[in-house]
């Protein structure tokens, strides 16, 4: 396979065994949220080296679709993952019609929006039914950050998150445009279950 190297990819072969402990939480945690929810077509919006879509190979359906705005992303995700059907796009413009999708996929995306509200629109749009959205827990996101010795010149804030939330106010951003279903927890991230 071509190589690729964003922080996005980079950051899921890490060698540290807490973080790797801690995505294995966070996928399964996903994987339960996903799997009861038997959506025949899914996306993956913001679906980066299709690392989502991989690791839940045995629970969405055969042929899910994905969408980055980073074409080498998105040229390894299809190389990675032959199957799914994956494209450049914009999450604020998704080329898809209204109610496409069964289930749309959201995972560490929001956090990077300036204009979170204008993405969410935009999933809830597509979607015909639900929405699986996740983003960093906060503040215990920027503390494990900082545990590890990470971006200590923002106190432990990746220098791209502009967005931050608690499941409270993440509820509360939620609730202006989707009915939230569940808000479940996976440290250090958000993971929640919304209907159109």
């Amino acid at each position: 396979m071509s190589g690729v190297a964003t922080t996005n990819y980079e950051k899921f072969q890490t060698g540290n065994p807490v973080v790797r402990r801690m995505f294995g939480n966070f996928f399964r945690t996903v994987g339960e949220t996903v799997e009861p929810l038997g959506a025949r077509t899914v996306l993956d919006a913001g679906c980066g080296e299709g690392e989502t879509l991989e690791r839940m190979a045995g629970i969405l359906p055969a042929e899910p679709e994905g969408i980055d705005l980073n074409p080498e992303s998105v040229a390894y995700a299809k190389e990675r993952l032959p199957q799914a059907q994956i494209q450049v796009g914009n999450l604020l413009e998704l080329p898809f019609e209204e109610s496409s999708f069964d289930l749309v996929l959201c995972l560490e995306v929001l956090e990077h929006l300036p204009e979170p509200g204008a993405g969410l629109a935009e999933l809830a749009r597509v979607s015909g039914r639900d929405i699986v959205i996740s983003v960093p827990h906060e503040p215990w996101f920027r503390l494990g950050s900082l545990a590890r010795g990470k971006y200590l010149k923002t106190w432990g804030n990746h220098p791209e998150h502009v967005n931050h939330w608690n499941p409270k106010s993440f509820r509360t951003f939620l609730e202006d445009q989707v009915e939230v279903v569940a808000i479940r927890t996976s440290a250090p991230w958000i993971i929640t279950h919304c209907r159109v």
